[in-house]
């Protein structure tokens, strides 16, 4: 009598031991919208990249190929005897030799003024304007909508209609050729940073806020300890932005700030400008200079600008 072997069944393997699947990534279909997009994109760059090589360009080029290679792409012999000559490394005889006027930028000094003037600036302004934007998103009080539209509406009134009253303010006040004048009318807020904040703060949960207020906190205490510190993304995009329009401001500090003790760097290159022949403006000398002014933002861009964007991925249920 024969017996017949028993099948033992197959178990399936555990999900854990299955080895991963390919994933297939397909390709997009190609449309027009598609490569008119990425046109945009690239011209748009380009554009906007262009100025700053340009800049480095003629920065690196001789003084004397300047006119010679206007046309060219790439200097023909490129040097750094240029940024030597701003920063003031070489003698006034070595400088005008290299196709200078003699005039240097003291660099350090100016550097710490544009960088005080901006941090104050980016500061205080960014921490009112929030302070600002939660009161008009979370505090009820009587004409609150009113005063908002009213601030709100000072966005279409130009700064050029302001610079005189401000300007008389600060010379009545004793504070010519000094920092506190140069930061007084941009130091509490600007229309649009409030507007910003104050809409980041109406999406925040209330939930959240109302269950610190049970717990017995009070409002400042509430904004201090809980909306600030999940409004970190947009607080550093303002006050990113607040501190490169700081930087690159002219007018109000050549206004207020005319003594050498506290000139920016925007007003240093002006007044290194002017003091190159009319007939044959130091060009070369002017575009080094612009391109030492632009790295420190240039640093705060790269150093700043991945967080800005992994901030900005807000929830609030964490």
């Amino acid at each position: 009598m024969t017996s017949t072997p028993q099948t033992i069944p197959v178990l399936p393997a555990p999900e854990a031991a299955r080895p991963p699947r390919a994933v297939k990534r397909t390709r997009r279909p190609f449309s027009i919208g598609r490569l008119l997009g990425w046109t945009v994109l690239i011209v748009s760059l380009v554009l906007t990249v262009f100025p700053f090589y340009w800049m480095l360009k003629t920065a690196l080029t001789p003084a004397a190929d300047v006119i010679r290679d206007s046309g060219a792409l790439f200097p023909g012999s490129p040097t750094f005897v240029n940024f030597a000559r701003v920063l003031g490394f070489l003698s006034p005889e070595e400088d005008r030799a290299a196709g200078g006027s003699g005039a240097s930028i003291n660099f350090v000094l100016y550097l710490w003024n544009s960088i005080v003037y901006c941090t104050l600036i980016g500061f205080f302004q960014t921490l009112f304007c929030a302070m600002g934007g939660y009161a008009f998103a979370r505090l009820k009080f009587p004409g609150r909508n009113l005063l908002f539209a009213i601030l709100i509406a000072a966005l279409m009134v130009p700064g050029i209609f302001t610079l005189l009253p401000n300007f008389v303010l600060v010379r009545d006040l004793g504070l010519l050729n000094n920092i506190f004048g140069m930061v007084a009318p941009s130091l509490l807020m600007t229309p649009f940073a409030l507007f910003f904040l104050r809409q980041f703060f109406l999406n925040i949960p209330v939930d959240v806020e109302e269950a610190a207020l049970l717990d017995g906190a009070g409002k400042a205490k509430v904004f201090w300890r809980i909306a600030l510190p999940m409004s970190k993304g947009p607080l550093i995009t303002i006050g990113l932005i607040t501190v490169v329009w700081a930087w690159k401001d002219y007018l109000w500090p050549l206004l207020i700030g005319r003594d050498e003790s506290v000139r920016t760097m925007t007003v240093a290159l002006g007044v290194f400008l002017q003091q190159s022949p009319n007939t044959q403006p130091d060009w070369t000398g002017l575009m080094a200079g612009s391109t030492l002014s632009v790295i420190p933002v240039l640093i705060l861009l790269i150093v700043l600008g991945r967080r800005i964007v992994e901030s900005l991925n807000f929830t609030g249920i964490k």
